[in-house]
């Protein structure tokens, strides 16, 4: 158990409740910013690892964690009774579905128990994590006044501020980014502004907490409807004969109306797969049916399945089936760069060949070994000599994919990574 905090000595001590790949690089822009930032994270083994210095999160370096913990402005603890002596608290926990595709706020509830139980006046209480509208309101609220006996937007300010965070991007920080903040009152607004104005150069005021959890979920629904489109447009231009990224790059030279969205093996990470069932769900309760987002979703899921029949499609046309071929995955992280594998299709292409008989491996410098699927990353230059099969499903930038392809027998690129290359006709199967 970790231990209270005994004593003040920099202005603003914030709590951040989750120290994943959200919570742990908003507590690290609070300690820069010269705040305490104390992670609370119930995994014990994580908050070994925070005390030590040394990061699990690929956008938090050992160097920068490591001068914030000796010098006392990031510190972490397995215990909530920290909080009391904290002056805000931030909820950066898991917001997953259930196994019927519901959600299941079972990590936030629990967040909020812990902070209610040592919540007092003046406390700033946000939540970060991606929900649907009215989670602030209907189960946030409730648990900490019953629990506290304190009045929200009286006693102590409540807020919705959804996190932005994109593992592996290099373009944006905490700070950069714009930062959606909906307060119970306007007062609860104010505060939460003051707060994260230490951290971000530009806040965006919205009324409710209510817009400000829709907000999240549109800015991800919007890119699964978009990726859905041009994945239909894949399979599309696959019947047709037409290379669908020549498309979509001649599109690109329009300077107004369009957006270049590209076409993958499906959607993976911590948002985007998930966020619209959230909104479907929550709009069942109202009797409004979210048809075209539905619609969305369904495509997207099914790109695994297609790109497994594009493979299959590809070694027949080299007299081979997939039952006894040795297929080698490029990629198993959900997208390039990043050690993240949290609903990678790469992961479902790969039961799905294996379901298929095929003797898959996989190589991936960011993610090492795969113990779900019981695989662990191989050799590259002795895998691609070897496979029958190459299929790129993350383009990492480290890859050398002129080498890939000069190596491989047939490579099937669900990525465009092999794009100006003028191989042998039939070599390079692209989706």
């Amino acid at each position: 158990m970790g231990k209270r905090l005994a004593s003040r000595d920099v202005q603003q001590q914030v709590a951040i409740v989750g120290a994943g790949y959200v919570g742990l690089p908003l507590a690290v822009a609070f300690a820069e910013a010269g705040a305490r930032a104390v992670c609370i994270e119930p995994d014990a083994e994580r908050v070994a690892q925070l005390q030590a210095g040394r990061s699990y999160i690929s956008d938090v370096s050992n160097e920068t964690l490591g001068a914030l913990v000796r010098s006392g402005h990031l510190v972490a603890t397995t215990d909530p009774a920290v909080i009391a002596d904290c002056d805000d608290v931030l909820i950066c926990v898991p917001t997953p579905l259930s196994e019927n595709r519901e959600p299941d706020l079972t990590h936030v509830v629990a967040a909020t128990g812990d902070i209610a139980n040592h919540l007092r006046e003046g406390h700033l209480v946000v939540l970060e994590s991606t929900t649907y509208p009215g989670t602030t309101r209907e189960r946030l609220q409730p648990i900490l006044e019953r629990v506290s006996g304190l009045r929200a937007g009286i006693d102590f300010h409540l807020a919705m501020s959804p996190e932005r965070i994109d593992p592996g991007r290099t373009d944006q920080s905490v700070r950069s980014m714009p930062k959606v903040i909906g307060g119970l009152t306007p007062a609860c607004t104010e505060r939460a502004e003051r707060l994260y104005g230490i951290v971000v150069d530009r806040t965006v005021p919205v009324s409710t907490p209510e817009a400000a959890e829709l907000t999240k979920l549109l800015e991800n629904i919007f890119r699964s409807v978009n990726i859905a489109l041009v994945n239909e447009l894949a399979m599309l231009c696959d019947r047709m004969g037409i290379d669908v990224w020549e498309v979509i790059e001649a599109a690109a030279t329009k300077p107004f109306g369009f957006m270049s969205f590209k076409p993958g093996p499906g959607l993976g990470g911590h948002c985007i797969p998930l966020d619209p069932f959230y909104l479907s769900w929550k709009a069942r309760e109202v009797d409004f049916y979210t048809e075209f987002i539905e619609l969305a979703g369904k495509v997207n899921e099914n790109m695994p399945r297609f790109c497994a029949l594009k493979v299959q499609r590809a070694l027949n046309d080299h007299s081979r089936s997939v039952r006894g071929s040795r297929i080698l995955i490029l990629g198993v992280a959900y997208k390039a760069d990043i050690d993240d594998t949290r609903e990678s299709p790469a992961l479902k292409l790969i039961e799905l060949l294996q379901g298929d008989g095929a003797l898959v491996s996989y190589h991936d410098p960011h993610v090492p070994h795969l113990p779900e699927l019981q695989l662990s990353s191989v050799a590259l230059e002795a895998a691609l000599e070897h496979a029958d099969c190459t299929v790129v499903a993350t383009a990492h930038s480290t890859l050398d994919y002129t080498d890939v392809v000069e190596r491989s027998r047939l490579v099937v690129d669900l990525r465009n990574a092999t794009r100006g290359q003028t191989p042998a006709e039939g070599k390079v199967v692209k989706l």
